[in-house]
């Protein structure tokens, strides 16, 4: 058992969101200046083994991040990777789909963006926006939604089977806590341009998406592809357990810069 296993969704499991409080902030230190130091270190030490990731071009991390609008998905990114050369690492967010896109099914516009070899791409929505937000809506139906969820399990074992490490995080967050980043973006002129009033209308199915992602979750946490949950009315909280969490998955991989080919000894650079 390790440190992460209270927050994953196990396979097969009678998992339930209740069941975790997104208020936690056991991954917290002492004060916000050890938290603000921590931060800084995790982020120091991911930039190091990311470096010896694209180095190496052996193993492809994927991360998904998935929550309710004001979850904090982009401050993740911002807070975790905020060390990294931008060199090996990418960022995908998936909106509604464009008219080409819907020409093809729905994982074609995913595949084109999932890592290569050496790279870590961070995934800010994903192809579960194509379950989710349609199950939600009543756009699809319960036989189309488990067809999805089975679709979505054979892709993500293939990306494993090809050497994508995957680690799946749903931003926990309470509707309070939500309604309080709404209201500030709202009062803040910095902040105003990420407010949509669309989000109101997706707040009002707040229920409805709950019970859409423990059943998405339940569906779809796999061996090769687990679902952590992550609790994030704290930002801090939120970013030092991907934080750890993602130190912790590059550590595992057992990186080592590639061997100096031989034939470079004999080179001399001209003065």
């Amino acid at each position: 058992m390790t440190k992460f296993d209270q927050y994953l969704v196990k396979p097969k499991s009678k998992f339930s969101l209740k069941d975790v409080s997104p208020d936690d902030k056991s991954e917290r230190g002492a004060s916000k200046e050890d938290d603000a130091k921590e931060l800084i270190r995790l982020a120091t030490e991911i930039n190091t083994l990311q470096d010896v990731l694209h180095a190496q071009k052996k193993h492809k991390v994927l991360l998904v991040l998935q929550g309710m609008d004001a979850s904090g998905k982009d401050g993740t990114v911002r807070h975790v990777f905020r060390e990294c050369d931008p060199l090996g690492i990418s960022l995908a967010s998936f909106k509604g789909p464009t008219e080409e896109e819907l020409a093809h099914d729905y994982l074609w516009r995913v595949h084109a963006q999932v890592p290569k070899k050496g790279e870590i791409v961070i995934f800010n929505r994903s192809h579960y926006e194509d379950v989710l937000i349609v199950k939600v809506h009543d756009w699809i139906d319960d036989k189309e939604c488990e067809r999805r969820y089975a679709q979505i399990n054979d892709f993500e074992r293939m990306l494993s089977e090809t050497g994508t490490v995957i680690i799946k995080c749903y931003l926990h967050i309470s509707k309070e806590e939500q309604k309080a980043r709404m209201l500030d973006r709202l009062s803040d002129p910095t902040k105003a341009w990420k407010f949509n009033p669309n989000d109101l209308n997706e707040r009002d199915l707040w229920s409805k998406y709950m019970q859409a992602y423990e059943h998405a979750m339940r569906a779809t946490s796999t061996e090769y592809a687990p679902w952590y949950v992550i609790p994030a009315d704290s930002k801090t909280n939120r970013n030092l357990l991907i934080s750890r969490l993602l130190l912790n998955t590059l550590k595992n991989l057992n990186l080592a810069y590639p061997p100096v080919p031989a034939e470079f000894k004999n080179i001399t650079v001209a003065d």
